[in-house]
Order: C-alpha cells, then structure tokens, then sequence
C-alpha cells in the first residue's frame, strides 16, 4: 500500500476512532493556545493545563500578562520543566505583542517565530488550532508514528513535515494532525506501543 492509500486508510480508521479531533491544552484564546503551547515544550499538556488554570486567571490576555513581573509569574509555572526559560519567555512574548501587535497574535509563521520561545512547532501548532490553517505540527508523537506506520522514512521532524504535507490533502491536514499525535499519544507510544489494539496494523510497517 503506498502512503496516499496509507492516508486515506487512516482518515477512516482514526476519524472513526476520533470524531471531533481537537488540542488537549485548554485555551480561550490564539493568546492563551501560544502561551500554552509554549509552556508545552518537554511536558505533558495536563502538566500545562494544570498550571494555565490558575496563570490565566490572573492573566487571561496579552496586556494583563505585560503588566506582570518575573517574580510572579516564575512560581506561576514552576511546577513545569524548564520553568524559569518559559517564565522569561511568556512575559517577553507578551510584551511584544502589545508594544509591536497591539496585544493581538499574528497569524502567520514568520510574525509568530518572531515572538521569544516560538519555533516553527510552536508556530504551526498556533496556526492549526487557532487559525485553522492547514499546517502540520510535529512533534515526537507525529514523528514516531509517521515512520513507524510508513507514511514517511525521515530522520527529522522538518522533513516529516515536508513529507507529510505532500501526501495529506489539503482539506484534511487539520484533522489529520490530531489524529496522529492522538494516536502516538495513546497507542502508538514510544516504548510500548499497543499494536494488539491498533485500528492502523494491518497497514503498519512496525514490527512490533
């Protein structure tokens, strides 16, 4: 089976097993989803929403983030790895928006990695879930299962990306971006993937 028959299995199978595919960090807003994603890096999205609960409240927007200082919102985010980085990150990201975006976040790839802490990861996953453009993320999960399955033979995630994106169709790439990174999550998993369980191993070139 080549990976376009590949990705029209999986559009099926996935789609069946994940109706409404979606991020699992809690956001109300393209700022919220940004710094989220940023505090995401190395960590587990129910570590972030854990800390983003309480941070939001006391900083729902990028002007109320501004006004904070470092020695407030470090123990904010302490909890989480790298903490003091992410810290110093969200607050200078967040003065930059209102100084030079009027407090709003760019919808494009070179305005967000412009922005301290966001690289192109951080960038797409913002554009995919809070712009719905058809972008594609990758991260370990996306990266794994990808080869894993064989939709791509890559050593990168920038070249998964690339290849990835010449065989998804455009109107599915949202979609399909939560369905892998779902499937890496829960059954894909790096050390012990579920293959008894997998919806995707009569197609699968993973041996496990």
């Amino acid at each position: 089976m080549t990976p376009k028959e590949k990705i029209v299995f999986l559009e099926e199978v996935l789609g069946a097993k994940y109706p409404n595919p979606k991020s699992e960090l809690v956001f109300a807003s393209p700022f919220q989803l940004l710094i989220a994603t940023v505090l995401a890096a190395q960590s587990t999205d129910k570590q972030v929403n854990i800390i983003t609960r309480e941070l939001f409240r006391v900083a729902p927007d990028a002007a109320a983030m501004s006004r904070m200082d470092i020695e407030t919102i470090t123990p904010l985010v302490r909890s989480i790895n790298y903490f003091n980085n992410k810290a110093k990150n969200i607050l200078a990201l967040s003065r930059l928006l209102v100084d030079e975006h009027e407090g709003r976040v760019p919808d494009t790839r070179e305005g967000l990695e412009s922005l301290p802490g966001v690289g192109r990861k951080t960038a797409n996953v913002v554009l995919s879930s809070a712009f719905r453009q058809p972008v594609m993320p990758v991260d370990t999960h996306v990266h794994r299962v990808s080869n894993r399955i064989g939709l791509v033979h890559t050593s990168k995630p920038e070249d998964t990306e690339t290849e990835l994106m010449k065989i998804i169709p455009e109107a599915w790439v949202i979609d399909f971006h939560h369905y892998i990174l779902l499937h890496g999550r829960y059954t894909c998993k790096a050390k012990k993937p579920e293959c008894a369980a997998c919806p995707a191993r009569s197609i699968c070139d993973f041996g496990g």
